[in-house]
């Protein structure tokens, strides 16, 4: 009896043995591979495995649904790719909500291929792939030839601030898609999410908010409340900071909604802060070219009684200033002291500044 029950404890321990789980890592085939690249503000994660051509045909005979018209791809090896979003996209113009997808593709020797995008993301290639209940989203795309890659790959490419071309690359196949976001508005909604947490109590993110808005002339009536929370603070006034940089935007942005009153106040505030040569030049230049040179030659003035009469920034600013206020033969005046006064290593500066006043 005891011989027998120890011949069938090894007979039964091997086969316990090799169905534990095999944790250790040990090189596979195919590669995992993780890439995230940012659009805008929406990152985009592609998780997959990479398989090598190693000399195959590999459209006919790897992927294999040029025989199974019902099997597709699961667009790498293994367990099928990712692909995730942070924010809501679209794909070649269909819209996708943010999240992970599985991807699968199912190619088509004579026409155009179809990408899938499943909500069940985690298949184990694509062979129980129920296209009624798992794919959220199917979009045509013609593959293209192109140079030959060993590996498989997915690159980032043909970038502008909103879109970007997401290209599989496999032996001489690319297979490309356009993902586009709508920048302004997945923009603006970050902005209202995060300024509702820690950074609510910082003055830079509500001025760097409100700035991004005036750069792009949009959302301004909203801009303007995120520039006046950076200089008033929150409840009570907490975090309040008033500054050149934020004065400076809240500036800007009134300008550019013809709100003259609010304005006025608004630059007679920034007298107070003055605290940056260079900021003070190029906002004064800003009101001169926005055609408020009296405004500009009041910032001026006061940015000498604070320098000093001989600082040459100032007095070049107060001479272009002048100049366009109509005050031309004073306004030279100025601009030839400033010349005087300016380093050696700006005065070529100061002099094209004259060169366009004359």
């Amino acid at each position: 009896m005891r011989n027998l029950f120890s011949l069938i404890v090894m007979g039964v321990l091997p086969m316990v043995c090799s169905a534990q789980f095999h944790t250790v890592k040990v090189p596979r085939p195919s590669i995992k591979v993780i890439e995230t690249q940012r659009l805008g503000i929406t990152d985009i994660t592609v998780d997959y495995h990479s398989p090598a051509v190693r000399g195959r045909d590999v459209w006919k005979d790897v992927v294999g649904s040029y025989a199974d018209p019902n099997l597709a791809w699961r667009a790498g090896a293994n367990v099928n790719t990712r692909i995730s979003f942070t924010t809501d996209v679209k794909i070649e113009g269909q819209p996708l909500k943010a999240g992970s997808y599985g991807f699968h593709i199912d190619t088509n020797e004579g026409g155009p291929w179809t990408l899938m995008f499943a909500h069940h993301d985690n298949q184990w290639g694509s062979y129980y792939l129920d296209r009624e209940k798992h794919v959220t989203l199917s979009v045509d795309v013609n593959p293209v030839e192109t140079a030959f890659s060993e590996q498989l790959d997915y690159r980032f490419i043909d970038r502008t601030d909103s879109t970007v071309v997401i290209a599989l690359e496999w032996g001489n196949k690319r297979i490309p898609f356009t993902v586009s976001v709508n920048l302004v508005e997945t923009v603006l909604n970050n902005f209202r999410y995060e300024l509702l947490g820690i950074n609510t109590y910082r003055w830079e993110a509500w001025n760097d908010a409100a700035r991004w808005c005036y750069d792009r002339n949009v959302n301004l009536e909203e801009a303007l409340e995120w520039a006046n929370r950076s200089i008033n603070g929150g409840y009570t006034g907490f975090a309040a900071n008033k500054n050149f940089t934020n004065l400076s935007t809240k500036a800007r942005i009134l300008v550019a909604l013809n709100k003259e009153d609010e304005l006025e106040e608004t630059v007679t505030d920034m007298y107070g802060s003055l605290d940056n040569l260079g900021a003070i030049y190029f906002f004064g230049l800003f009101l001169v070219e926005n055609d408020r040179p009296a405004l500009a030659e009041g910032l001026y003035i006061e940015g000498v009684k604070k320098f000093g009469d001989e600082n040459w920034v100032m007095n070049l600013g107060l001479g272009q200033a002048q100049f366009a206020n109509g005050k031309k033969k004073a306004g030279l005046k100025t601009a030839e002291k400033a010349l005087s006064l300016a380093p050696e290593r700006n005065k070529g500066f100061a002099e094209s500044a004259i060169a366009k006043m004359k």
